[in-house]
């Protein structure tokens, strides 16, 4: 498998620190409010990346933080006259119904920036011994020029970025490029007590902190959206190699940005959306595989007609999962020895499979992989049908199901109760056809899909879907 490498930016065999095991962290949200639909791509994303590692058999302990005290936060509580903790808390628990509902697994571990203060002073006592860090009135900086290797993830060199910055009068900062590890308190703010002042850490501190304390002083992965290489994820580096004298992280992946209809999202153009906004409007499972279906790398424009076409594409492919559901739910299928042309249509099968596979081993090429199903659906609907036996009807709705759950793209609905009308309704349309009524059976037809509910009358019998 290869994973196009921010850091050398070329794509790498990915090759493990230890055989078998992966340690992932990806940088999670801060929580003062319900996620937007550009924070849900590398959420779905890195999910998805997981469960493919581990259906290739690692192990992944997959880390992913919550910046739970930040000035959102802080000014978000103030405003609404609450603590800080309140807002986060809140907040947590929206995402998490947020990642329920678009079938994003929990992380192995999902630590709070607040819960690791003690670590965070620890990292930052390190490096102001280690001379990579000084003091100054409360606050603490990071000097940026001890790091010789500044600027080696966004290519950008030190002496460029501190042409274009500027240090303010009262400023303290011996450098303009230098950063805060630690800041005193302000009325109104939480603050933890420190060997410098009561205050709060900065925000680069805490992942650098939490990757060290969960997964160890070198990772495997870093992950999370473009927008995070600079200066969040180099300050990372930064702070982590010149704290543990050693490599921070192999291989750094970066999705793209979302636009929305072409523009870049924000509220002064009016066209900022929430994850759960959309998903009144889509079901999540649509939302999911729109995010899937372009390359991670790829800038990805959302808009209602891609999402139309989204829904449309996931609907073909539940559909020929429910057509083969319905096959094999029935008697008609005989388990008999397959033919040889359903041997063939196998081996066709397993040969999209090594497509599938071939693409997500290429930097996780996940529209690729999707496209290899849409070629499994086209061979299932073309082939398989209530003579085909029951092995070869087995093995590709298998098949289906499991690409498609390697990417969290859920195949299996909760089975729906039919209120008693309907189903009585359902049983006098049987009765009205069986006696040539086509009146009254067209008369029920119309007022079930009135309910919601579609009839489609197939050799294999009356199957129904609500719409």
């Amino acid at each position: 498998m290869k994973i196009y490498n921010t850091l050398t930016q070329k794509k790498e065999e990915f090759v493990p620190l230890e055989e078998g095991k992966v340690r992932m962290y990806v940088c999670g949200p801060t929580v003062y409010n319900f996620i937007h639909i550009g924070n849900a791509r590398p959420v779905i994303v890195f999910d998805s990346f997981r469960r493919y590692l581990e259906y290739l058999g690692y192990q992944v302990n997959f880390v992913t933080n919550f910046t739970d005290v930040d000035d959102k936060i802080i000014k978000k509580a103030n405003d609404e006259g609450v603590s800080a903790t309140e807002i986060s808390e809140r907040y947590i628990r929206e995402f998490r119904t947020d990642m329920d509902a678009l079938n994003v697994r929990e992380a192995t571990v999902h630590p709070k920036a607040t819960e690791e203060i003690d670590g965070m002073i620890e990292m930052i006592s390190d490096l102001i011994k280690k001379g990579h860090a000084y003091e100054k009135n409360g606050t603490v900086y990071f000097k940026t020029r001890s790091f010789a290797e500044y600027g080696k993830l966004s290519k950008k060199k030190i002496d460029d970025l501190e042409a274009g910055a500027r240090i303010a009068v009262s400023d303290e900062k011996e450098d303009p490029m230098d950063f805060v590890l630690w800041k005193p308190k302000k009325e109104g703010e939480p603050s933890w007590a420190s060997p410098w002042s009561d205050g709060r850490p900065g925000w680069h501190i805490e992942c650098s902190v939490m990757s060290r304390k969960y997964l160890g002083e070198q990772i495997d992965i870093h992950a999370g959206g473009e927008d995070l290489v600079f200066p969040h994820h180099e300050n990372e580096i930064a702070q982590s190699e010149a704290c543990n004298e050693k490599e921070f992280a192999r291989y750094w992946m970066h999705n793209a940005f979302l636009n929305i209809d072409n523009k870049k999202m924000s509220k002064s153009e009016g066209n900022f959306f929430t994850v759960r906004e959309i998903c009144d409007q889509y079901d999540p499972q649509v939302v999911r595989f729109f995010m899937l279906n372009s390359h991670y790398r790829s800038p990805l424009n959302f808009s209602k007609e891609l999402m139309e076409a989204a829904k449309n594409s996931l609907t073909r492919i539940l559909t020929a999962i429910g057509q083969l559901e319905f096959l094999l739910s029935g008697n008609s299928l005989e388990d008999r020895e397959m033919s040889e042309q359903e041997k063939q249509l196998l081996v066709e099968a397993k040969s999209l499979q090594d497509k599938y596979k071939a693409a997500l081993d290429d930097d996780f090429n996940s529209s690729d992989a999707i496209a290899a199903i849409f070629e499994l659906v086209k061979l299932a609907n073309t082939n398989l049908n209530s003579d085909s036996s029951k092995t070869s009807v087995q093995t590709i709705y298998d098949l289906i199901a499991k690409l498609c759950d390697i990417l969290g793209i859920i195949t299996q609905k909760d089975e729906e109760l039919l209120a008693e009308d309907i189903e009585k309704l359902i049983e006098e349309r049987q009765s009205a056809r069986k006696n040539k009524n086509f009146a009254r059976s067209d008369e029920i037809r119309n007022l079930l899909l009135e309910k919601g509910i579609i009839l489609e009358d197939t050799r294999e019998g009356v199957r129904w879907k609500r719409s």
